[in-house]
């Protein structure tokens, strides 16, 4: 037990270091907060990812370590797949879109083979950040065939979610699969959403079916945590 306490009592200096920072000031540089805290860079970096994490504070590459202070969280049951429109709405938060990028493409085998099409088929690919209080906390991308969903589609009140779209376009969605991981971010994502390669993020592969069994949309989620709360309702078996 002794062996962690050094690390402990590290992380309850940051811990009243931050607590102690008005929002949006930035930290001391790691250099002068490892010489300050007494250890080495490596160590800081590593007892840091933790507060990164609960979402109290954030890097920004070549500007250095802010304190966020209190923000946002949203809620979700992973039973019901909604937009984060549609999320924050019911929790009185403000959401807006970023960086949106709409582009034609021609499936690979990856592609091909998530949304059942054969390769080289052309396919349309919706990338944004989603904001909340101006903060980026959510990077999506949603893949779709193109005889679901063409560029020329994407109505000028389009505030982030495709889903809402298909939704609103009388799309016949049945079911939703998603494979949840957590990653490390990589270059794109992390520019994307102001935080460092490598930073760890929750990730969703989803693929939405309608009802005859077709895949609609491939996504790709990134999710910065600290920003969101995710949980699963589970009956409990019988033996």
């Amino acid at each position: 037990m002794t062996t962690h306490f050094p690390f402990q009592r590290l992380q309850a200096e940051l811990a009243s270091l931050i607590a102690h920072t008005p929002g949006g000031q930035r930290l001391p540089s790691e250099p002068d907060l490892a010489r300050q805290m007494g250890v080495s860079r490596a160590t800081l970096r590593e007892a840091m990812r933790s507060f990164e994490t609960q979402g109290l504070i954030r890097r920004r590459q070549g500007a250095g370590t802010f304190v966020v202070g209190q923000v946002p969280v949203m809620d979700s049951g992973l039973e019901l797949l909604e937009s984060l429109d549609t999320l924050a709405q019911r929790q009185n938060l403000e959401v807006t879109v970023s960086d949106l990028h709409v582009e034609r493409l021609y499936a690979d085998q990856e592609i091909a083979t998530a949304l059942g099409i054969p390769m080289a088929s052309r396919v349309t690919r919706v990338r944004r950040v989603v904001r909340t209080e101006g903060r980026p906390v959510a990077y999506l991308v949603d893949t779709l065939p193109e005889e679901v969903f063409r560029p020329d589609d994407l109505p000028a009140s389009f505030h982030g979610s495709v889903l809402d779209y298909l939704i609103h376009r009388g799309e016949a969605m049945n079911v939703a699969r998603a494979n949840i991981s957590a990653i490390g971010a990589s270059a794109e994502v992390a520019k994307s959403l102001e935080i460092q390669r490598g930073d760890v993020l929750l990730h969703f592969n989803s693929q939405v079916y309608d009802k005859s069994g077709k895949v609609l949309t491939y996504t790709f989620s990134y999710f910065i945590p600290g920003y969101f709360h995710f949980h699963v309702v589970r009956r409990v078996g019988s033996l």
